[in-house]
C-alpha cells in the first residue's frame, strides 16, 4: 500500500474510532469516517492479539493490506478506514478473505460497482 493510503498515526485511528461509523461481519470490523474530497483514501489494519500470535496478526494484516492494495481504486475514495479483524479471520485463505472484505465494504455503501 503506497504510504499517501496508509493510516498510521494513533491520533487518526483515535478520530476514526470515535466518530466514525462502523459496518461489520463475522470476520472483520469496517470504521469508516467521511473527509473533504481533495485527501485521498487511507487505510489501517488493526488485529488484537485475541486473534492468534504475531505470525497469525501479521499474516491477517499483510494479506488485508495487500487485498486493499490491489482493489483500491474499487472504493469509493474521501474516507479513512479502519478494517478490525475478528478471530474467524485467522482461519481464511486469502480468497476467503477477499470475498469477506468486499463484503463488509458494500454493505457501507463504499464498494465500486465493476
Amino acid at each position: 500500500m503506497h504510504k499517501q493510503n496508509r493510516l498510521a498515526k494513533r491520533e487518526d485511528f483515535s478520530k476514526v474510532y470515535r466518530w466514525g461509523k462502523s459496518t461489520a461481519n463475522h470476520q472483520f470490523v469496517l470504521y469508516r469516517k467521511e473527509k473533504n474530497a481533495s485527501q485521498p483514501l487511507r487505510v489501517g489494519v488493526s488485529v488484537s492479539k485475541k486473534v492468534g500470535n504475531a505470525v497469525v496478526r501479521n499474516r491477517i494484516r499483510r494479506v488485508v493490506k495487500e487485498i486493499i492494495r490491489l482493489n483500491i481504486d474499487r472504493i469509493e475514495g474521501n474516507a479513512d478506514l479502519i478494517f478490525i479483524a475478528r478471530k474467524p479471520a485467522a482461519d481464511m485463505s486469502y480468497h476467503e478473505m477477499e470475498k469477506s472484505l468486499f463484503h463488509v465494504l458494500k454493505k457501507a455503501g463504499l464498494f465500486k460497482k465493476k
